[in-house]
C-alpha cells in the first residue's frame, strides 16, 4: 500500500463530491469551489480543539469536523419522526407497485422505519461520550492493533448495505484508549449514511484527535451491495482503503510493520 489514504475501488461510479467528510446534515464543512475548474475542491480548515501541551506529531487533517462537535439524533427525535418514516416507506411500496393493505405488508413501513432508523443509530451518539472514561494515562509506545472488527453501514448513495472489516492501528503517546472503544468508535461513524472513503478518514480523526498518539493507520476492507445486487453485479468484489497519519504515513518501517501485522 501507498502512504497515502489509498483506495482500491473496483467499482467505476464516484461520489458525486456534495457531501462533507463528516457526514451529517448539519454544521458541514464547507468546501471553495476548485480554481481552474478541476472539479476537486481543497479541503477547507479543521474545526478542532486545540491540541494540549506536549501533543504527538499527528494533526487532524484538513477539511475533517472534531469528534467533539458530531451532531447527534435523540431518542425524541426517533419517536417524532417515525410516523413520517413509516409514511415515505407506505408510499415506497405503493410505488413499486405493491399494496400496503394486504396482510404481509401492513406493519411493513413501521418496521422498515425503525430498521432504518436503527441502521443509522450513529448519529444518536457522540464520541466523546464513548472515549472520555477510557483514555489512560500509561508510559506505553509500542504499536497497538485491533483488528477484524465487524463493520456494518449503509451506502449513501443507494441505501443499501455496506459490511466488512476494520483494522486499527495507533503508536501511542503517553495515552493509550480501552480497546473495546476503537470498536465503539468504529460503530458510531459505520452506523450513518456513508462512503467508504469518508468512513476510514472519520476514524482515523478521530482517535487522532482523542490521544494525539504518535500515528495512526485505518483500514477497510468491504463489500458494497449496491454493486453485487445493482449495477456490474460483481459477487466477488471488494474495496479497500486506508488513512495513514504521523508516522504511519511517514515512516514505511512503522507502516510496512501495520500492514504485516493486521494481514498475519
Amino acid at each position: 500500500m501507498e502512504p497515502s489514504e489509498q483506495t482500491q475501488c473496483v467499482s467505476s461510479e464516484k461520489p458525486d463530491g456534495a457531501s462533507g467528510l463528516n457526514g451529517h446534515f448539519d454544521g458541514m464543512v464547507k468546501r471553495a469551489a476548485a480554481p481552474g475548474g478541476s472539479g476537486r475542491a481543497p479541503a477547507a480548515a479543521a474545526v478542532a480543539d486545540p491540541q494540549p501541551p506536549g501533543a504527538g506529531s499527528v494533526s487532524p487533517r484538513p477539511g475533517t469536523e472534531s469528534w467533539r462537535e458530531d451532531r447527534t439524533r435523540s431518542v425524541e427525535d426517533n419517536e417524532s419522526s417515525l410516523p413520517a418514516l413509516a409514511a415515505a416507506y407506505t408510499t415506497i411500496l405503493r410505488g413499486l407497485g405493491e399494496d400496503p393493505q394486504r396482510q404481509g405488508l401492513l406493519k411493513t413501513p413501521w418496521r422498515a422505519a425503525a430498521a432504518m432508523q436503527f441502521f443509522t443509530k450513529g448519529y444518536q451518539e457522540k464520541i466523546v461520550d464513548v472515549l472520555n472514561d477510557a483514555i489512560f494515562d500509561e508510559d506505553h509506545d509500542e504499536m497497538v492493533i485491533v483488528k477484524d472488527i465487524d463493520m456494518f453501514s449503509m451506502c449513501e448513495h443507494h441505501l443499501v448495505p455496506i459490511f466488512g472489516r476494520v483494522h486499527i492501528g495507533y503508536l501511542p503517546n503517553k495515552r493509550v484508549l480501552g480497546l473495546s472503544k476503537l470498536a465503539r468508535i468504529v460503530e458510531i461513524y459505520s452506523r450513518r449514511l456513508q462512503v467508504q472513503e469518508r468512513l476510514t478518514k472519520q476514524i482515523a480523526v478521530a482517535i487522532t484527535e482523542a490521544l494525539q498518539p504518535t500515528g495512526v493507520g485505518v483500514v477497510i476492507e468491504a463489500t458494497h451491495m449496491c454493486m453485487v445486487m445493482r449495477g456490474v453485479q460483481k459477487m466477488n468484489s471488494k474495496t479497500v482503503t486506508s488513512t495513514m497519519l504521523g508516522v504511519f504515513r511517514e515512516d514505511p518501517k512503522t507502516r510496512d510493520e501495520f500492514l504485516a501485522l493486521i494481514r498475519s
